[in-house]
């Protein structure tokens, strides 16, 4: 099995995992009408979404959904889940994305000056959410909480690691 056979079966068990999102039922017929596999469809319909929101509004509206479509989806299901931690690495999230998404609006005559800013945006927010990263958590207790702690009041004090 080549690697290209192994990338599509995982694509191909990823699919099949999540049935609705993935229209998986009616790739499944497109594979068996054209011949071709159902992860070539799907990857197509990426490749075309992909491509129609670039023209359509550019990489900032693309950098700004990939900030915005996942982690309110994570954050809809923290709210619905018994874990008080991913409940703290969400809303940290958000408070987080609301400082940069200030600044970014405040300093936007800087954005233009800054080379491929809208992709150092969008990994900026992959490494925010990111599981393995947890990068809110890191900007709230390094940058945001150390100077907002003294205005807000710090009665009551939270550990967060």
């Amino acid at each position: 099995m080549d690697k290209l056979d192994v990338y599509t079966k995982k694509v191909d068990d990823w699919m099949a995992k999540y049935p609705t999102i993935t229209g998986y039922e009616y790739l499944t017929s497109l594979e068996s009408q054209f011949g071709y596999s159902k992860v070539y469809f799907f990857l197509l319909v990426l490749m075309v979404c992909g491509t129609s929101l670039y023209v359509l509004g550019g990489i900032k509206l693309i950098s700004d959904l990939v900030g915005f479509v996942y982690p309110a989806y994570a954050s809809f299901k923290a709210i619905d889940s018994a874990d008080p931690n991913d409940d703290t690495q969400w809303l940290t999230y958000w408070v987080v994305f609301a400082m940069f998404s200030i600044l970014e609006s405040a300093a936007s005559f800087l954005v233009s000056y800054i080379p491929f800013y809208f992709f150092i945006k969008l990994a900026f927010l992959v490494w925010l959410y990111h599981p393995n990263t947890m990068g809110a958590v890191v900007v709230y207790v390094q940058v945001i909480r150390p100077n907002v702690l003294g205005y807000v009041g710090g009665g009551e004090e939270k550990k967060m690691d």
